[in-house]
């Protein structure tokens, strides 16, 4: 059913993504909620239509749910309220299309303050993952953390360790990996519904399990609302409407869930977490769906994450922590601008060997030829010296067209897909630097709470120290993410290099091979 929503933020589509450019204001009729992964397909008021960010709109008079039930304690009550998602049915589970979303009329639960919110169906239009709300909430209740005397169980804990570049995640000894590979189409309901299912092999069993994109699209929201407000989680291959069954695309899936997947393994918190450890490693289906289940009711999401945090470290001073907090958000927004700058590059030069760089040379080639053509009409006895060699370069210049156009699959198609993943990253920092912006100012506030009663001393000694916490975790984290950064521009600019000179060096022989038709006069 057709929804009209209004625009809450501006957001700027990606091209060949079927993505929709909108601007905050502007009014769009959502025409298909299903899409999956936090998208909705809309249309705008020029009869444009594409995919927008699910948490970007608000439904117009009352058709959107508050984005938040959590009571700030800021205002009159003292009330702290945590949301978190009940378990969604598993047969509405396996209703659910392969890119979509389920189709039923399972609605999600709000506990809060002891009590049960149910949205009816009344609200049709919204399906929201409630652990994943808290953190696309753009003023995230950073107050249930700080204020919170949460001692960590020893099973939930996250230590923190001074390393030699400062704050860092336990590694674990051996490193974690898989394999995702051999996507077979799958069918159910007698045929009427198609599906790719893949098999993921992980090194730490070696015992592959089978998963459909839509159980991608659920770890990912688990881990969105467990992780995402202290570690950047980025958003799985893009969603597609059409040709999801087509072998390039399958092909081209199949290699972006194997980056995300083993980008996923290689962080030490991620990869050692429960759910992640269930999707890779369950039995069966039984095994799956009690896990499911668990993971469902987890409530040590959003903020209370930093609960389970220990740094046996000393505690920081909240000056230094805001530096170290602008120094982050300058170096990501700055290291934002040059991927984006970068990927613009690279498909502009993408398009030129494939476009007009291709057709100059095959173009060239046939000038060649068809000189070539010409001087054989002379009737001159030594003419054929000439116009073979020249035959046979403009041929070379139309293979070199080929080998121009292929190119860029082979060198900076790798370049890119590194680019895009690092974009994802980036572009989850925006929401997680508003966390610890909002706790930074929380505890600003402090002394005036005290002074206003509405909080202790020992409450604000509380916060001073669970704000130390966040900023250590915050540091692990950026330490975690320049080491990768490091490692991952290494080898794939390598690798771009390496393929660049084989490149130029097929080009030199086949120029070599031209030369060499041509005599010595």
């Amino acid at each position: 059913m057709a929804v009209k929503t209004l625009v809450l933020y501006d957001f700027t589509a990606e091209p060949g993504n079927n993505e929709l450019s909108v601007q905050e204001g502007e009014i769009l009729i959502v025409i298909n909620w299903n899409v999956g992964g936090g998208w909705v397909e809309a249309q705008n008021s020029t009869g444009q239509t594409g995919l927008v960010p699910e948490d970007y709109i608000q439904g117009v008079n009352g058709s959107e749910q508050t984005k938040s039930s959590q009571v700030d304690i800021w205002g009159d009550s003292q009330q702290q309220a945590l949301a978190h998602q009940g378990s969604i049915d598993d047969d509405e589970w396996d209703e659910e299309s392969d890119d979509g979303r389920s189709g039923g009329n399972s609605w999600p639960q709000i506990q809060e303050g002891g009590g049960t919110i149910q949205l009816g169906a009344a609200h049709h239009s919204v399906k929201i993952s409630l652990n994943k709300f808290q953190v696309f909430s753009k003023t995230p209740n950073t107050e249930v953390y700080l204020l919170s005397k949460h001692l960590p169980k020893e099973t939930d804990r996250l230590p923190i360790y001074m390393g030699e570049v400062g704050p860092v995640w336990l590694y674990p000894q051996s490193q974690l990996d898989c394999v995702v590979a051999h996507p077979k189409k799958g069918s159910k309901m007698y045929g009427l519904k198609s599906y790719i299912q893949y098999q993921i092999t992980p090194n730490s069993t070696n015992r592959p399990v089978n998963h459909r994109y839509k159980h991608f699209d659920w770890l990912y929201e688990r881990l969105m609302g467990k992780f995402g407000c202290a570690v950047p989680i980025p958003s799985l291959p893009d969603k597609q409407v059409t040709g999801r069954f087509e072998e390039e695309f399958i092909k081209m899936r199949m290699e972006r869930l194997q980056a995300w997947m083993s980008r996923m393994c290689r962080h030490p918190v991620v990869s050692n977490s429960e759910v992640f450890k269930l999707f890779l490693t369950y039995r069966d289906e039984k095994d799956w769906k009690v896990g499911k289940r668990k993971a469902e009711k987890d409530e040590m999401v959003g903020v209370m994450i930093f609960s389970s945090m220990d740094p046996e470290v000393p505690d920081l001073d909240p000056v230094d922590i805001e530096q170290k907090y602008e120094t982050y958000s300058r170096f990501t927004r700055s290291m934002d601008e040059g991927v984006k700058g970068l990927l613009s590059v690279g498909h502009l030069h993408w398009k030129r060997c494939t476009g007009p760089l291709q057709k100059e040379y095959r173009h060239i080639g046939k000038a060649l030829q068809n000189l070539s053509t010409v001087f054989s009409t002379s009737g001159y006895l030594g003419e054929a010296t000439l116009t073979e060699p020249l035959m046979t370069t403009g041929k070379i210049y139309e293979e070199i067209a080929e080998i121009v156009s292929r190119q860029p699959k082979q060198d900076l198609h790798y370049l890119m897909e590194t680019n895009s993943e690092y974009k994802g990253l980036l572009g989850c920092f925006p929401e997680i630097m508003g966390v610890h912006k909002a706790a930074i100012e929380k505890v600003k506030e402090a002394d005036r709470l005290v002074a206003m009663n509405k909080i202790s001393h020992q409450d604000k000694h509380n916060m001073a120290k669970n704000l130390s916490t966040m900023s250590y975790a915050f540091q692990a984290e950026m330490n975690h993410f320049h080491s990768n950064r490091i490692y991952d521009y290494n080898r794939v600019m390598r690798f771009f290099l390496q393929e660049q000179v084989k490149f130029y060096e097929t080009i030199a022989e086949k120029l070599k091979q031209a030369v060499s038709q041509y005599t010595n006069l």
